[in-house]
């Protein structure tokens, strides 16, 4: 299947890739198991926990389609929200390679999304709404610790007409950092996309700014990308950082990847 098209715009299916995702076995694996990515429930712990690793099982999962807002030479930054108003993501993604399940250092893990009304930068008004425009806004990558960890703070996504909630991800190795605060150069070793609990998307969805959206909201059972596998899939764990949607989440997940 692919994409509804946004403006003659349509996203590929995606293709099925030698990809692996380490799966932490305790508690994390039992909540994974019943098919539950989600802990929503206030806490006080923060992104900069890393996932545990010990005793892991890969498994197999698929690349998901780059998409047609990808845009080349962002920044190298951890937190890529720059003045965009939204609730808080604080990600943690560990990148693992598939085979030994090493971490892996110095790979850099770039992301990119819409906005709360549903607008990427650089292409702003591809989904019905008037706005400014500088063409970085929610978009970077941070090179990962020693653990295998990146590290990255933006806003809860939006959505745009044809897709779900989800977040669009790369990593790459052997970058060359530049004067200007980007990259060029290395090798990517994944494309895939982050994708998020219904039920957390549609309290998040009912406040604003997100309820500005006058786009339909594709569902996760109704997506043309997502196909309901879970972490295995780039389904991340969520953990609520307060009270209430608006404080914010804490989304977490650890991406196997293939190199050579």
């Amino acid at each position: 299947m692919t994409e509804t098209p946004v403006n003659g715009r349509a996203e590929a299916a995606p293709s099925v890739g030698r990809r692996t995702v380490l799966i932490a076995t305790g508690a994390t694996a039992a909540t994974l198991a019943v098919g539950a990515a989600t802990l929503d429930t206030p806490t006080t712990a923060t992104a900069d926990t890393t996932p545990v690793a010990a005793a892991a099982v890969c498994t197999l999962t698929k690349e998901m389609t780059e998409g047609p807002y990808h845009l080349d030479g962002q920044y190298v930054r951890s937190d890529i929200s720059e003045d965009k108003t939204g609730f808080p993501l604080q990600l943690t993604l560990t990148v693992v390679d598939d085979d030994t399940c090493v971490p892996l250092s110095d790979a850099l893990v770039e992301i990119w999304h819409c906005d709360a009304l549903g607008e990427y930068s650089g292409f702003v008004g591809n989904n019905g709404h008037d706005e400014p425009d500088n063409g970085t806004f929610l978009r970077g990558g941070v090179l990962t610790t020693s653990d295998g960890v990146a590290r990255i703070t933006t806003v809860y996504p939006g959505w745009y007409r044809g897709r779900c909630v989800h977040i669009h991800i790369k990593v790459h190795t052997d970058v060359t950092l530049t004067s200007d605060g980007s990259f060029t150069g290395g090798q990517e070793l994944h494309t895939g996309q982050l994708f998020f609990n219904e039920t957390v998307t549609a309290r998040v969805g009912a406040l604003s700014p997100y309820s500005a959206n006058t786009v339909p909201r594709t569902t996760l059972a109704q997506d043309s990308i997502y196909d309901e596998g879970g972490a295995a899939s780039g389904l991340l764990t969520l953990t609520a950082l307060g009270g209430s949607p608006s404080a914010g989440y804490a989304g977490t997940l650890t991406l196997g990847v293939e190199q050579g």
